[in-house]
């Protein structure tokens, strides 16, 4: 068990000793707790949600937003309780020491490549804090804090970065097609456009008609949109006004 009292207000280096419990046997639990076993940690789970996770030292919980609460309410006292949240707020742990671990990445399957991500944490004390910097540490993720009022917007950009990046290769994919290419196709090109945009900025990794200024391809390119798949029409007048807005910004300038 973790100590009481003043060790709350200790910094934390490493995981702490005892049974750290994965409650929530879905794609995050069981990817966490074959990496925290693979990296050293004593691990019991995934468990099922639910479970009380008696005698273990810490618990981390990698069930949905509107579960946590509940899950957190079965644990045993005396464990300090995490979740794997983006954006839920660490008031659902009470009464429990807590803290909460976003690993910033997407997991796909049972397996997963923490090592290179960022990681934003958040702890109700120092000690909790620091479990949650050493549990990042330990899978080889960068740890950052975020103030809690800012963690929506934080999960807006990962939701962005993440989730509505497949909605939009989705309708390229639509689109593609229709004129016989495939989604291998266009795996090249997004590739690349990404690591430019990771290695260059949005700005300076732009290319394309809006910013080389072409507005006859533009324009000939929203009429067969609004041929093949008008209910895209809407979507694309937002990109295209934004790409403008970017193709538009000082060098540097994310838009």
């Amino acid at each position: 068990m973790l100590p009481d009292d003043g060790a709350a207000t200790a910094p934390v280096r490493d995981v702490p000793p005892g049974w750290c419990d994965i409650v929530g046997d879905g794609r995050m639990g069981g990817a966490l707790s074959a990496a925290l076993r693979t990296a050293g940690v004593a691990v019991r789970g995934p468990l099922a949600r639910g479970a009380d996770a008696a005698g273990a030292a810490i618990v981390l919980l990698c069930v949905p937003d509107r579960e946590i609460a509940r899950a957190s309410a079965a644990i045993a006292a005396g464990a300090l309780v995490g979740h794997v949240s983006a954006s839920a707020d660490l008031s659902l742990l009470a009464p429990h020491e807590r803290f909460a671990m976003h690993p910033l990445l997407s997991v796909v399957g049972a397996s997963a490549r923490f090592a290179g991500a960022t990681c934003v944490v958040e702890g109700s004390t120092v000690r909790a804090t620091g479990v949650a910097r050493a549990l990042a540490a330990r899978l080889g993720m960068t740890a950052r804090v975020i103030a809690p009022e800012q963690r929506p917007l934080y999960h807006a950009a990962a939701t962005m970065a993440s989730n509505y990046l497949v909605t939009l290769e989705a309708s390229a994919e639509h689109l593609a097609r229709q004129v016989g290419l495939d989604r291998s196709a266009l795996v090249p090109l997004v590739r690349a456009t990404v690591e430019q945009w990771a290695a260059l900025g949005a700005r300076e990794a732009l290319t394309g008609p809006i910013a080389r200024g072409d507005e006859e391809t533009i324009a000939r390119q929203r009429a067969a949109v609004a041929a093949a798949a008008p209910d895209m029409v809407v979507m694309w007048d937002c990109l295209v006004a934004a790409t403008r807005s970017l193709a538009a910004a000082p060098a540097g300038v994310a838009r």
